[in-house]
């Protein structure tokens, strides 16, 4: 338990570092992205990005694990 805390401290440390060119990561703005805009109504489901970043964390996972 304390390692994984200690890993996301790190991966968050690391994360808050990098922000200005993590933000220019165009996640959340894929093809298959939905965004709706209506007037008083706006809805992002990110599909393509929730998948992306899914494969990217079970990737990063399963080396890990090895």
């Amino acid at each position: 338990m304390q390692r994984i805390l200690i890993l996301t401290g790190i991966f968050v440390l690391l994360a808050g570092l990098f922000w200005p060119w993590l933000a220019k990561i165009p996640l959340g703005r894929l093809p298959g992205d939905i965004i709706i805009h209506k007037p008083g109504l706006r809805v992002f489901i990110p599909i393509t990005s929730m998948v992306f970043i899914s494969i990217i964390v079970s990737i990063i996972l399963w080396i890990f694990k090895k």
